[in-house]
C-alpha cells in the first residue's frame, strides 16, 4: 500500500514545506535587517543577496558603479556574508589607521581554520595576545635583512630552476600561473618534504 495514493498530494506537501522554509528566512532576514544600523545598498534577493549584481568580468566597475549610486560606504550581503564596501580614501584612512584595532580582526571561516591549524597561524589567527607575539616572532627571528640574506642561494636556485624549466619547454604551452604557484608557496620543497617523512616512515 502506497503511503501517498495520489502524486498530486505529495507534491503540494512539499511545496507548502519549501514555500513555509523559505517565507520563514526572508522574516529572519528582514528582522536582523531592522535590527542593524547598516549602510545604504543596492537591493538584493533571498539566499543569494547581491551576487547577482557582481556578476561580469570586471566587478570592481560595477563597485564603483554601486558607489555612485549608495555613496563611498556601502552594504552587500554577498550569499550568508554582510560585508561592507569602502570606496573613499578618507574612509577608508578611518577604517585602517584611526580605528584600525576594532577592524583588525579576522573573519572566522571553516576552510581557513582548517587550512591553518585552527586559525594558529600569523595570516588567520584573530588580532590579540597571541597574534602580536607570532608577529614578534616573525619579525625577529624570520625577517631581519641577516636571515633573509641567508636564504638568498636558495631563491637563487629556485628561480635558476625555473628559467631552466621554461628554457626546455621552448616552443610549448606552459602553465606559467601553476610554475609560479609553486615556486612563490614552495610546493617544490613540500613534495621533497613528503617523500623524505614516506621514507623515514618505511625505514623505521
Amino acid at each position: 500500500m502506497e503511503l501517498f495514493p495520489f502524486p498530486s498530494l505529495l507534491i503540494l506537501l512539499s511545496s507548502f514545506l519549501f514555500l513555509s522554509v523559505v517565507v520563514k528566512i526572508v522574516r529572519k532576514m528582514k528582522i536582523i535587517d531592522s535590527n542593524k544600523k547598516l549602510p545604504p545598498g543596492p537591493w538584493k534577493l533571498p539566499f543569494i543577496g547581491n551576487l547577482h549584481q557582481l556578476v561580469g568580468s570586471l566587478p570592481h566597475r560595477i563597485l564603483r558603479d554601486l558607489a555612485n549610486q549608495h555613496g563611498p560606504l556601502m552594504h552587500l550581503q554577498l550569499g550568508e556574508i554582510s560585508s561592507i564596501i569602502v570606496s573613499s580614501p578618507e574612509i577608508a584612512k578611518d577604517v585602517l589607521i584611526t580605528h584600525g584595532r576594532i577592524f583588525a580582526d579576522r573573519p572566522y571561516s571553516i576552510a581557513a581554520n582548517v587550512i591553518s591549524y585552527d586559525s594558529t597561524d600569523i595570516l588567520m589567527a584573530p588580532y590579540g595576545n597571541y597574534w602580536r607575539q607570532v608577529r614578534k616572532i616573525c619579525t625577529v627571528e624570520l625577517l631581519t635583512a641577516k636571515r633573509v640574506q641567508s636564504f638568498e642561494s636558495i631563491r637563487q636556485e629556485e628561480v635558476s630552476g625555473l628559467v631552466k624549466y621554461i628554457s626546455s619547454n621552448q616552443g610549448s604551452p606552459i602553465n606559467l600561473t601553476k610554475k609560479i604557484f609553486s615556486l612563490t608557496l614552495g610546493s617544490h620543497q613540500e613534495q621533497h618534504s613528503v617523500k623524505y617523512a614516506r621514507t623515514k616512515t618505511l625505514t623505521q
